[in-house]
């Protein structure tokens, strides 16, 4: 089967470049494993809601149009919002399809699936970078009575074995699955190393909406400094709520969740971790004011009307004597859950295109050691707003620009050689 481009992934971001696709005249199929928006129906727990306000949540030629703006979708309505953006657009996809090697033919590059063969001149790889949970090597030493799962496989707290629960990772989802499990009745321990801090609002607003005022949200990849690094930051500390509350380890240790430093070891059955959680914490306070402080400078050279006068919130509590060891067994620990980040799945990629550690070299999602090739997903892609559904409409036309560029010195270059 032949087709001018394959389109790996039926997310957000492989439909968003279905459609500029198809505004280009470019024919292309796009390829799932699964259904439309698999890993939303199937590797979410249940309480998940957006990070982002509603309002924030767009594709190229769609956008929510609910009456809750300010919102935060569940997980059931990101899959009706993806759905029904794949019907709208008419998207050429083929669901259950897995796609199994990828490597270089004579036309350009060749996708072998359990559908079949295609082959293409240009290639897409929108499955995402969040394929795989991503947990550390020191997950081999805890002692088999032990349960493990990750964000993929936890549901919801009714679903963990008996005992107290160790959250290792304060990111995001870290900090929300320690809240929920602790409001559950559960004892919980989190255990935190580099994290953001930010909070929900501020100033009577969104921080969302303070970011993209200020062009936090519009900078450039090509802009940062040490952009391997940046991409690799955890998420902010943040949790979509009805009360727009704010979330982080202040708010979880008055719930009672005992926080630790940074994971290091276990051994024998106990538990040891960093003593650097004081030094973690005042960074992470700082980077947060850094950020308010550009809020507050924005604000007052535009002259925008806000309704609350700045403030700094209370620094992060430290335990004065921080707990550095826990015998998993004697506190009766009766499960870990890993929320220590994902990592792509690249195993049949058969490319010259994988760093040492199986993430791919690009530079703007665009891969140079494959011409014809671009990623799609994951942090700062582009821009700081690539990590959030609504940084596809830039990303993609940006790339569905540079894809028809590429296609056309293609059909030149084989024009002369005929």
């Amino acid at each position: 089967m032949d087709t001018t481009t394959v389109v790996i992934g039926a997310g957000q971001s492989g439909l968003a470049m279905s459609h500029r696709l198809t505004e280009r005249s470019i024919d292309h199929v796009v390829l799932e494993r699964g259904e439309v928006a698999n890993s939303w129906r199937h590797e979410r727990w249940d309480s998940l809601r957006l990070l982002t306000p509603n309002r924030e949540s767009r594709l190229p030629g769609w956008r929510y149009d609910g009456d809750d703006p300010d919102g935060f979708m569940a997980v059931p309505e990101v899959v009706t919002f993806i759905d029904s953006y794949a019907a709208a657009i008419n998207a050429p996809v083929l669901t259950g399809t897995a796609v199994t090697r990828v490597e270089t033919s004579s036309r350009g590059y060749q996708v072998t699936t359990t559908g079949g063969v295609w082959n293409c001149e240009a290639l897409v790889l929108a499955g995402g970078a969040a394929n795989l949970a991503s947990i550390p090597s020191l997950a081999t030493t805890v002692p088999v009575s032990i349960d493990m799962v990750t964000p993929m496989t936890y549901r919801s707290p009714e679903c963990l074995h008996e005992g107290g629960v160790l959250v290792v990772g304060a990111s995001a989802t870290g900090v929300q699955l320690a809240d929920e499990i602790q409001r559950s009745g559960r004892t919980v321990t989190i255990a935190v190393g580099e994290h953001v801090r930010l909070p929900r609002t501020y100033r009577g607003r969104d921080i969302f909406w303070w970011m993209d005022a200020a062009g936090v949200l519009d900078e450039r990849h090509d802009d940062v400094d040490d952009l391997v690094r940046a991409r690799h930051i955890p998420s902010p500390q943040l949790i979509g709520t009805p009360e727009h509350r704010s979330i982080d380890l202040n708010s979880l240790a008055r719930l009672g969740v005992e926080i630790v430093g940074r994971l290091c070891s276990i051994r024998d059955g106990v538990a040891q971790f960093s003593g650097g959680l004081a030094n973690g914490c005042r960074l992470a306070d700082l980077k947060m004011s850094r950020l308010l402080d550009r809020a507050d400078t924005w604000a007052q050279e535009t002259g925008i009307d806000v309704e609350d006068a700045p403030l700094r919130f209370q620094p992060t509590s430290v335990p004065s004597d921080p707990t550095l060891e826990i015998h998993l067994h004697r506190q009766a620990i009766g499960t870990i859950v890993w929320a220590t980040g994902y990592r792509p799945d690249y195993s049949w990629l058969d490319l010259p295109v994988l760093d040492r550690k199986g993430r791919i070299r690009h530079d703007g999602g665009v891969i140079s050691d494959a011409p014809g090739v671009y990623v799609l997903g994951g942090n700062l892609l582009r821009t700081r707003r690539s990590s959030y559904i609504a940084g596809t409409e830039q990303d993609t036309y940006e790339l569905a620009n540079h894809l028809h560029e590429y296609l056309d010195r293609h059909a030149c270059v084989k024009a002369k050689a005929c």
